[in-house]
């Protein structure tokens, strides 16, 4: 098994942060749905601001808001954008949802990363 990409999230900003909470990324139902997170799965995070990478879980949040909750609210400011991914083990690549937001956590767009046949050749 190998893990690739299950999906991504491009643009994503942060609303609000709360330190005093167990920890976590709360993170619009419409967009979990989309993108096929669950609740309480791993999600990869980059600040596009600072560079800064971390993981954390994935729970239900409020429409248009993405909330850096716990820890992780030291990790990012209210406005900046953020890239959220998840992994998944298979043996070949199956896909990948990709979500491109605007400045309100809204889907502008989306595109798919295709599972792609390997020809003979490339292995």
């Amino acid at each position: 098994m190998r893990e690739f990409v299950g999906c991504k999230l491009h643009g994503l900003r942060v609303t609000d942060k709360s330190l005093d909470y167990e920890g976590s990324a709360a993170i619009p139902v419409s967009l979990m749905r989309a993108a096929d997170i669950q609740p309480y799965e791993r999600v990869y995070i980059v600040n596009k601001a600072t560079g800064l990478r971390f993981d954390t879980y994935a729970i239900p949040g409020v429409e248009g808001e993405f909330c850096l909750n716990g820890a992780a609210a030291r990790l990012g400011e209210i406005g900046d954008e953020m890239l959220l991914w998840t992994f998944r083990r298979e043996e070949r690549f199956s896909g990948a949802n990709v979500l491109f937001l605007d400045e309100n956590n809204q889907i502008e767009h989306m595109k798919t990363y295709p599972a792609e046949e390997p020809s003979p050749a490339s292995f």
